[in-house]
């Protein structure tokens, strides 16, 4: 399969829709801008289908100036894309998914996290399955490609484009975009050129642990105004904001929440990054690589839950994800030879893991003591909970009382 045919094969996340769209009355696909969510939905549909409704399209605006009598008698799968361009949709939505029978199934496209769509999530209640949808991941373009997608990142037209000067203008003008109109359409008055000064800031601070009082200083605006930006962006679903884990322990744990901006390619557009040769040599570049693979794992394993842990004694774990009721842990690390460290075998005891995952750059797999595997980034393009975390590798998790 080549590069250009990667906008029309995305079997698995297509297999996933397909799945709930079975066994759910609305599913929403939910990512930022250009990530393919519109391509994804279009092959489900019929070429001359009527059925789908672009609320970008002042087509599709004035077919539903009536919507119930628009979208009432349609049957299959209705599509509507930027749902939240039109969120008194939602209150429809809900009288028609719940018919009895049930003629139509709506597959519905957002750019902003449920937390923001309000309004869906308040009349959709218990009718609405959410899919992520980001760009392309790992396993979509192949262990062989992994450079060039950590250098470019996920989104379609990036990836794929030409050379990588044409990549990185498409990320600045798809960064000004976003920022420009993207945002005050959903009725956010911030203006462009803060809110661009402030992704820039995160992207200095990427994957560390955040404090707003510095960005509060150097924006000239106060801590509270500052959370309300990050929660913004992450609600945006272009910053992550992984949070911490913290038990009852006997050591001081971190409590504030680790930043990354999501999309690899576009932290390196906010860094000035353009190429390979600047990233390798770039101050940011370890970070880089460790949020390239946050997002990689959490991906590919999908867990009911995922954290950092740090104590203020210097231990610390990179994830810690938790799922299928187990622990596991997992480790990054660009050097060509990782080594067991004090601070893995902490995390191991005090946390109580299964199993800890060193990911690393290099191509062989290989134990570095009970309980921890030395794992290929690449091998997360093919991985799964069970290949990267066999059940047989460690003992249950010890519960607390």
């Amino acid at each position: 399969m080549v590069l250009s045919e990667l906008m029309l094969e995305r079997p698995k996340l297509l297999e996933r829709i397909r799945r709930a769209l079975k066994r759910s009355r609305v599913i929403a696909l939910i990512g930022p801008r250009q990530s393919g969510k519109t391509t994804l939905a279009r092959t489900l549909l019929a070429k001359d289908s009527g059925n789908y409704f672009d609320l970008e399209d002042p087509r599709s605006l004035a077919r539903l100036e009536q919507p119930m009598t628009a979208l009432e008698g349609l049957r299959g799968i209705v599509v509507i894309d930027e749902i939240q361009r039109l969120p008194e949709l939602f209150p429809v939505l809900r009288v028609l998914a719940d018919r009895k029978p049930l003629p139509a199934r709506f597959l519905i496209l957002g750019s902003a996290s449920p937390e923001l769509l309000r309004q869906s999530s308040e009349s959709l209640a218990g009718r609405i399955e959410t899919i992520p949808v980001a760009g392309f991941s790992l396993p979509e373009v192949g262990e062989s490609a992994i450079n060039r997608h950590w250098q470019r990142g996920g989104f379609p037209l990036s990836f794929l484009a030409r050379t990588n000067d044409d990549s990185f203008t498409w990320r600045q003008q798809f960064i000004q975009t976003f920022l420009e109109r993207d945002v005050p359409q959903l009725g956010i008055s911030i203006p462009a050129p803060a809110l661009l000064r402030f992704w820039t800031m995160v992207a200095h601070c990427h994957g560390g642990i955040w404090s707003s009082a510095d960005p509060a200083r150097s924006l000239g605006i106060g801590e509270s105004t500052v959370r309300r930006y990050l929660d913004l962006l992450a609600n945006l679903l272009v910053v992550r904001q992984l949070q911490p884990w913290h038990e009852n322990l006997a050591k001081r744990q971190v409590k504030a929440p680790k930043v990354y901006v999501r999309d690899s390619g576009l932290l390196h557009a906010l860094l000035g990054i353009r190429s390979e040769s600047e990233l390798l040599a770039h101050p940011k570049g370890g970070a880089s690589w460790e949020g390239y693979a946050v997002e990689e794992v959490i991906n590919a394993i999908r867990p009911d839950q995922a954290y950092f842990w740090a104590t203020h004694q210097g231990a610390e774990l990179d994830l810690l994800l938790l799922k299928d009721s187990r622990r596991v842990g997992v480790e990054i690390k660009r050097v060509d030879a990782p080594v067991v460290t004090p601070s893995m075998r902490i995390a191991l005891n005090d946390l109580h893991l299964e199993q800890l995952i060193v990911l690393y750059p290099g191509t062989l797999a290989y134990e570095l003591g009970p309980q921890v595997r030395v794992v290929p980034m690449g091998s997360v393009a093919v991985a799964s909970m069970q290949t990267l975390f066999p059940k047989s590798a460690a003992p249950r998790i010890r519960r607390r009382k």
